[in-house]
């Protein structure tokens, strides 16, 4: 309890001190003089301070806003794995979005919405086939042991013609996903993987990996429609990929 009250304090605080108009969050419509410090290493410019937005989350809000008609007022059932709070607080407020929210792990979701956030295994979606239009994976397959099952999964409950984005991090430099099952303890996943519940670092092949289903896969760079000032001012990354499959 007393460590929400300052967690409170502490966010009041950061978005007071840090008001301006140099960087511009498009999901929650903050503006900043640049937003917070997040990551181990710290990345700068990174964190939006009300909604808690990273940089990936940005660059697909507007990549949905910009270059899909995801917000036309068409009834749609959307299955958001990892529900993050930027993306939650809307989807859970559009009267046309059958919204799904879902983790294997509920305890860390304290959201106070009016939708429920569903327990689901990635590996075991408890939905018949081609039973959603859009589907949200962001930064979820890099934690998952059989991230081919799940990848089948959702290719299975994707409507024929429904979209999905499937967003992980990658090493662009890296022409081959690394991934060793026997490295188990926190430590080394944290030395190898860079977080300790990181079980591989995925490389340029991803896209071969998510189209081994049966996916079509589009690895739009998007992000090179921007400049260097629009991609601080929205406090983006440079080298974030849009990863878009269809059926």
């Amino acid at each position: 309890m007393i460590k929400n009250i300052i967690r409170k304090i502490k966010k009041k605080y950061s978005i007071l001190v840090n008001k301006g108009n140099k960087v511009y969050c498009p999901i929650c419509e903050s503006r900043y003089k640049i937003f917070g410090n997040f990551g181990n290493p710290k990345r700068i410019n990174a964190q939006c301070y009300k909604c808690n937005s990273l940089e990936r989350h940005r660059l697909l809000w507007m990549y949905i806003n910009n270059k899909t008609d995801f917000f036309n007022n068409f009834s749609k059932k959307l299955l958001h794995f990892a529900p993050e709070f930027s993306f939650y607080q809307i989807f859970s407020n559009i009267n046309f979005i059958d919204y799904y929210p879902c983790d294997i792990s509920l305890e860390k979701y304290k959201y106070k919405g009016n939708v429920k956030i569903h327990k689901i295994d990635i590996t075991q979606i408890p939905f018949d086939d081609n039973y959603f239009d859009v589907i949200i994976c962001n930064h979820v397959l890099e934690h998952i042991t059989d991230d081919r099952l799940a990848i089948q999964e959702l290719y299975r409950v994707l409507k024929q013609d429904g979209w999905a984005y499937l967003q992980v991090p990658i090493e662009e430099n890296r022409e081959i996903t690394f991934e060793d099952n026997t490295i188990i303890s926190i430590k080394d996943r944290k030395n190898i993987f860079g977080q300790s519940d990181h079980i591989r670092i995925y490389g340029k092949d991803y896209k071969n990996r998510l189209e081994s289903v049966g996916l079509e896969v589009t690895r739009d760079n998007y992000i090179n429609s921007f400049s260097d000032n629009e991609i601080y001012k929205y406090g983006l990354m440079k080298d974030e990929y849009i990863y878009l499959a269809k059926k």
